[in-house]
């Protein structure tokens, strides 16, 4: 069989040169046509609820605000996996959704299920959004150091400083601010 198509190829040159063509002219316009992305997002459509309840215990965080939200948002539609989590003075819920969710279709129905749950939520307290990013969207890391200075000293700086000037960066959704120690005042009252 293969002595035949040799043979064969042999005689019809044109034929084979005009085939040749046309597979690489089909692979041209496939190239040009498929989409790429130098870091393609493979992680799944989330929004984040980020609740500050100042000064409460992480029990308190569960019971009063994380559970109330995580309950509203179990009935968001397409939403595959909602996870809450409470720490001291905050609460995090995710709420992760199906494949080929639309981020901003998601973001929506999440602002609308907040707006239903809010009346049940302790007072002053008022859940927020995180920003539009996705997991690929970790992209530069930094660290602030000084001479003679304290963890607490270094934090205000990037808190009301270094965060607000990168936030002005084009493409920047948000600065994150991790580690240190937030600088906090206390009010005791003497009756």
């Amino acid at each position: 069989m293969l002595d035949r198509l040799i043979e064969w190829s042999a005689r019809n040159v044109f034929l084979v040169l005009l085939a040749t063509l046309a597979v690489i002219g089909g692979g041209v316009y496939a190239v040009k046509q498929t989409p790429l992305d130098a870091l393609p997002d493979l992680s799944d459509t989330q929004v984040i609820v980020f609740t500050p309840y100042q000064g409460q215990a992480p029990r308190v965080v569960e019971d009063q605000v994380t559970y109330p939200l995580t309950t509203a948002m179990l009935a968001v539609p397409k939403a595959k996996v909602v996870r809450g989590f409470s720490m001291f003075g905050a609460s995090y819920v995710y709420v992760i959704f199906e494949d080929g969710t639309d981020i901003y279709w998601a973001r929506s129905r999440v602002l609308e299920y907040l707006s239903s749950v809010q009346g049940s939520l302790p007072e002053g307290v008022s859940p927020q959004l995180g920003p539009d990013a996705t997991g690929v969207g970790w992209v530069f890391q930094y660290a602030l150091t000084g001479k003679d200075q304290s963890l607490a000293d270094l934090r205000s700086v990037q808190d009301w400083y270094v965060r607000y000037q990168l936030t002005k960066a084009g493409g920047v959704a948000e600065v994150a601010s991790v580690g240190g120690f937030v600088k906090e005042y206390q009010v005791i009252v003497d009756p």
